[in-house]
């Protein structure tokens, strides 16, 4: 059974009107942690190192339609395109997008996860807990999919799946933990959550999930003709990287600052060793 949950309201919320001139830039993004740190670093570095008038941050309310925005040229980039995870939502747009190489420079996981004081390990044990709810996140994502098409009818699971943004899954589990009530929750790497919880990711020994649970690399997706319209933002995204202990400390700056981009601006300040790589690239693709 899916049931849904939202904090706030879903939908697009635009922060701009599209990509456009000289100067200008649009980033698709989804609620998604890392999705909001990269991003808001990404801007951060274009108006502040490179000197671009305005790097517009598009909210999308799904996966599908981020891609979509890419796809149509509607954004120029999705900094959070996890492969092969979402190779179907990709052929969707195949045609019309690029994808860079991974960003990600670790290891992701990606399944249901339980607390530890739960003290399962596996989906086939999740019934003999007194867990009622998986708490899930976006609609159309390909766990999302996968829960209730394959892995709840082949462990016949009981707990009823609820669909939620990112924000409130996680206001959710926060809430869940605290009280230490059992529950099961879609858990992903990189995310400061992984820091936050102490939690164990669930084993699928029915391979009912699929490829979910492997490894993914997390990338970024452009419009097809950004290299040649725009090669200092193509430049500086494509060099881009971040481990995974670099991510989870970009996030809790952005936590501790309350707001993405002031957040953003703590983190460069004590890392532009990291960035100055990425900075210099895009330096040179304005050179010509």
């Amino acid at each position: 059974m899916l049931v849904g949950l939202a904090l706030g309201a879903l939908g697009l919320v635009s922060a701009g009107c599209g990509s456009g001139g000289p100067g200008q830039i649009t980033l698709g993004y989804l609620t998604w942690d890392e999705n909001i740190a990269v991003s808001n670093l990404t801007k951060v570095l274009l108006e502040g190192d490179l000197g671009y008038e305005n790097v517009e941050l598009k909210r999308a309310s799904d996966v599908g339609p981020v891609y979509k925005m890419v796809g149509s040229s509607e954004a120029d980039a999705f900094q959070d395109a996890w492969m092969p995870n979402q190779r179907g939502i990709l052929a969707e747009v195949e045609g019309d997008v690029e994808l860079l190489d991974p960003w990600f420079k670790g290891t992701t996981r990606f399944s249901v996860a339980t607390p530890a004081y739960m003290d399962i390990s596996s989906l086939d044990q999740l019934n003999s807990t007194g867990a009622e709810y998986i708490i899930g996140i976006e609609e159309g994502t390909p766990m999302m999919k996968k829960l209730p098409e394959d892995a709840i009818p082949a462990y016949s699971l009981e707990q009823k799946l609820v669909q939620a943004d990112t924000e409130a899954m996680l206001a959710e589990v926060e809430k869940r933990y605290r009280n230490r009530e059992e529950f099961a929750f879609v858990a992903w790497s990189p995310h400061w959550m992984n820091e936050a919880y102490d939690f164990d990711y669930l084993e699928d020994p029915k391979d009912a999930l699929g490829s979910l649970t492997e490894p993914s690399d997390v990338t970024t997706l452009v419009r097809g003709d950004l290299a040649e319209e725009d090669p200092v933002a193509y430049a500086l995204m494509d060099r881009l990287e971040l481990t995974e202990a670099q991510v989870y400390e970009l996030q809790n700056e952005i936590e501790a600052a309350g707001e993405p981009v002031e957040g953003a601006k703590t983190w460069l300040a004590d890392n532009r060793d990291v960035v100055e790589p990425w900075v210099e690239a895009a330096e040179k693709a304005r050179e010509g």
